[in-house]
């Protein structure tokens, strides 16, 4: 099995550093372009299946993709982002910080110490679904010759990263995968080799940090 897990294109919720989990929120023009000029990257790439969260963002890049090529689209809740709660759609950047905790940016610089708002989740508890999903997918008989697309989210698709990759690292893995960023997992009697993290199909220059973790 190979598998390419790539974080959805971009959006309007991402230029202004808003949290957007949950929030159903579309990709813009650009992040469409992203997922167009990647889609051309991987053309001859011939995916038998594609799964992907079932967030429009996610869900249209994967189609973006995977246009022209007939690939099965099924969705997952599982891979869908980590909700923040009643956080959604605030800012959570230096020059327009509206989050009413002075601990957030222990979201991205200690992962495992943020505290969730109300009504949102712990990395802990994304790990845990991100692991359900992953196990059934290593198990699943009939993927396990296929060649398949994950479209996921920044914290989802790092917690889904998080269970291939043996020993001491970090959850973020230094950065925030960037738009339509891919990583590419080999899976041979379900053990996973990385065989490229992070690959962009554009030019490396359209990369940005919209949350301002400094993390890149």
């Amino acid at each position: 099995m190979r598998i390419y897990i790539i974080r959805h294109g971009e959006t309007v919720w991402n230029t202004q550093g808003r949290l957007q989990g949950r929030a159903d929120i579309e990709l813009n023009e650009n992040g469409i372009r992203l997922a167009q000029v990647t889609a051309g990257g991987m053309k001859d790439i011939s995916f038998d299946l594609a799964i992907s969260s079932p967030l429009k963002r996610a869900v249209d890049t994967a189609k973006i993709v995977c246009a022209g090529k007939n690939v099965p689209l099924i969705t997952d809740e599982r891979i869908q982002e980590i909700t923040f709660g009643e956080w959604e759609g605030l800012c959570c950047r230096k020059d327009n910080y509206e989050i009413p905790s002075k601990d957030f940016p222990n979201f991205f610089k200690d992962p495992f110490a943020y505290e969730p708002p109300a009504g949102g989740e712990s990395i802990a508890q994304v790990l845990e679904r991100t692991k359900s999903f992953y196990e059934e997918l290593i198990s699943t008989p009939g993927y396990q010759d296929k060649t398949i697309l994950i479209a996921s989210h920044g914290c989802a698709s790092r917690a889904l990263l998080y269970h291939m990759i043996e020993g001491e690292h970090s959850f973020w893995l230094d950065h925030v995968p960037a738009n339509c960023s891919v990583s590419i997992v080999d899976i041979q009697d379900g053990k996973p080799v990385i065989v490229e993290l992070d690959k962009v199909y554009y030019d490396a220059g359209d990369i940005v940090d919209f949350y301002g973790t400094g993390m890149r």
